[in-house]
């Protein structure tokens, strides 16, 4: 016995004091955790892609007076962008909220500022313009609202259960869809906005003018150097002055007449959006009232 505890001590002694098993630690020792990474949610890839798409959308803006077809691209590419940055975020495992909110807020000031150019180009179709705009706001806000308040923690305005809603679970589960119908509605806007420029029938300040026997002018044409005067960026004579520079008129009309079919279909799916998302909200409303023993019964 006596032996034993020598062997002991003597161990003890080479290998210092007897370990504490795992999980435990002296009081007076600091417990060493990992660092963590900070990162800039701000500076994913995925937001960037969606900063460019508003840097080319204020460009459209600028050239949206005057010259269509530069417009046009920069309005294309910064609606094709939209794709790019959701595959983005699922290749680099980037999603989150804030760019859920930046890509949504991005495409509804994008398209409302072309409605809001075609009302002036359009003067008798304002309120139709107008109601687009207004319904384009509305059920998107409800929409993004119901899902943050009403659904789980994190979870995305495009994940939609089939039992709330089939269209609107086609709409956004299936990408094919969605890329169809919110390229085609966009598409059908942009063709309007070149038939401003280049269709008569739309138009009829494209049609030209006797002056003088023998001659034609047009707003804004050198014939007419009076409207020259106006003919500045931030006047009304702006865009008369870009239609003296006649566009063909008749690929813009194939575009309109294509992509019309799907536009409707998807105000109609705002209109189902809108609902559905009022009705969610108001479930909720009964569920907290229920909550609070409201309503109180009368006595």
């Amino acid at each position: 016995m006596n032996g034993i505890k020598a062997r002991k001590q003597n161990g003890e002694a080479m290998n210092g004091p007897p370990r504490k098993p795992n999980g435990y630690a002296n009081l007076g020792e600091k417990v060493m955790s990992p660092p963590e990474q900070s990162e800039n949610v701000f500076l994913f890839y995925p937001n960037v892609i969606g900063y460019s798409r508003i840097v080319l959308a204020l460009a459209s803006l600028y050239y949206m007076p005057l010259h269509p077809r530069t417009c046009s691209l920069l309005y294309s590419v910064s609606c094709l962008l939209d794709a790019l940055d959701g595959l983005a975020a699922r290749q680099f495992n980037q999603s989150t909220r804030f760019g859920a909110v930046l890509d949504m807020v991005t495409d509804r000031c994008t398209t409302s500022c072309l409605l809001v150019f075609l009302s002036s180009a359009f003067p008798r179709w304002a309120l139709l313009f107008q109601g687009l705009i207004s319904l384009d706001f509305a059920s998107h806000y409800m929409h993004m609202y119901a899902t943050l308040t009403m659904g789980d923690s994190g979870q995305s305005h495009k994940k939609i259960d089939q039992s709330r809603s089939r269209l609107l679970h086609l709409y956004y589960n299936n990408r094919t869809v969605l890329f169809i119908f919110c390229a085609m509605n966009e598409l059908f806007f942009i063709a309007i906005y070149l038939l401003s420029f280049s269709s008569p029938m739309l138009t009829p300040s494209l049609l030209p003018t006797a002056d003088k026997a023998g001659s034609t002018s047009q707003p804004g044409s050198p014939s007419n150097p009076s409207s020259m005067t106006f003919a500045t960026p931030g006047s009304a004579w702006a865009m008369e002055l870009a239609r003296a520079n006649k566009m063909d008129s008749f690929w813009p009309w194939v575009l309109a007449g294509v992509s019309l079919p799907v536009m409707a279909g998807k105000q109609i799916l705002n209109v189902v959006q809108l609902i559905k998302a009022s009705k969610w909200i108001a479930e909720g409303d009964i569920r907290a009232r229920r909550a609070q023993g409201l309503p109180k019964k009368k006595r």
